[in-house]
């Protein structure tokens, strides 16, 4: 039915035929590897998110520790101040007292005392 030379012909289309797919397939890359190369990827694509994700909550966890040491800082600066504050007033408070007792006082003299008796 077929003879040697149909046997050749339909080799050399079979060949050509493989030769179009590889060219094919080689331009527009092969199909499994460019699924091995994307699951690739994703796996790299997510390690670097997971990375830069990793990086970014220890540098918010670094910042708000310190926020918090400026913040304990700052109130013990402030109670420093607070307290200085309160001595002084409580200082001239006893003053302002001492001062009034003293006014109030009536240092009257025996000289004093004559005059009055006198007039």
């Amino acid at each position: 039915m077929f003879g040697f030379l149909d046997a050749l012909k339909m080799g050399a289309g079979v060949a050509a035929g493989l030769l179009l797919y590889h060219l094919y397939a080689v331009s527009i890359g092969y199909p499994s590897a460019a699924r091995e190369a994307r699951a690739g990827f994703v796996l790299l694509a997510e390690k670097t998110a997971a990375e830069a994700q990793a990086t970014e909550m220890e540098r918010q966890r670094n910042a708000a520790a310190q926020a918090s040491d400026e913040h304990r800082k700052r109130l013990a600066a402030a109670e420093v101040s607070e307290r200085a504050a309160r001595d002084t007033l409580e200082t001239e408070i006893q003053s302002y007292e001492l001062q009034r007792e003293k006014n109030r006082a009536c240092a009257v003299t025996a000289a004093d005392r004559q005059w009055l008796l006198r007039h």
